[in-house]
């Protein structure tokens, strides 16, 4: 997947996973949409290295699942970490 596919995956995987995960989650947009390029490069990794399952295909299932999995598992880490400090 070409890196203009992998960010506009990312930005939509982290609105989604905003949406997905409970709660009042501090950040704006912008900084939700990064965590999730962020989530998604995360997602991605662990997905190949377990599963075998990568961010090749922008259109495949797989690759949305693997990413929005590794949107949440960032965003709860970050909200874990920024929660505390507030």
């Amino acid at each position: 997947m070409g890196f203009i596919a992998f960010l506009i995956l990312g930005l939509i995987v982290g609105a989604i996973a905003k949406a997905i995960l409970p709660g009042r989650q501090s950040g704006g947009i912008l900084i939700t949409m990064l965590l999730g390029v962020v989530g998604a490069l995360i997602g991605g990794w662990i997905g190949g290295a377990i599963f075998g399952v990568g961010l090749e295909n922008f259109w495949s299932l797989q690759t949305w699942l693997v990413a929005i999995v590794g949107s949440l598992v960032v965003l709860g880490i970050y909200g874990a970490v920024v929660g505390r400090k507030a």
